[in-house]
């Protein structure tokens, strides 16, 4: 077997394998992805939540190719304390409306930049939920990533000050970045 990457590593730590009786989580948001080439889109939700303070998780898991371990984590997540999922995925695959099926806590949905379609196809899969299943979809790609991280917070912000105090100072920031600006002369 080839030695792992980096990337590898960081994947490995960040998304550990669920199995039947997972354990109870500290993370809030759980943020999943469909492959691990997922990863370069979905570590920015993760980057965003690290910078807002909002424990995290991250798994691997396919709607397609792992049914059952998807199945058991979307039934379980709210009893092991999560509050919010994030689910990627890319071309028709329905991760995010596979979990949203089988749990009642707040579904987001980045749909990941495909090749033949260049996420078309995927923000189609992930926004076309029937109706009484929602998803949340966000844009397609990195925005879609980060933009979910930040919906998350905001959701769980509406019941802690600590995270609402974290993004409001992250949208001060951001403001405060814009503002300074200097164009060219």
């Amino acid at each position: 077997m080839p030695p792992e990457s980096g990337v590898e590593k960081k994947l490995r730590r960040l998304c550990p394998r669920p199995n039947s009786g997972m354990a109870e989580s500290k993370s809030l948001v759980a943020v999943v992805m469909g492959s691990k080439s997922d990863w370069e889109t979905m570590r920015h939700a993760v980057e965003t939540l690290d910078e807002l303070g909002v424990a995290n998780e991250a798994h691997v898991l396919s709607a397609h190719r792992t049914p059952e371990q998807t199945t058991e984590f979307a039934r379980t997540a709210a009893d092991r304390g999560l509050r919010v999922s994030i689910a990627g995925a890319g071309g028709a695959a329905h991760l995010a409306g596979v979990i949203a099926a089988y749990t009642w806590l707040p579904v987001l949905g980045v749909p990941i930049q495909s090749k033949a379609l260049q996420g078309l196809d995927s923000l189609l899969s992930t926004a076309q939920m029937p109706g009484g299943v929602p998803v949340g979809t966000l844009a397609i790609g990195e925005a879609g990533a980060k933009n979910a991280a930040l919906l998350a917070a905001a959701i769980l912000a509406t019941s802690d000050n600590a995270i609402r105090e974290k993004l409001e100072a992250f949208r001060k920031r951001q403001s405060e970045s814009v503002l300074a600006a200097k164009l060219p002369k």
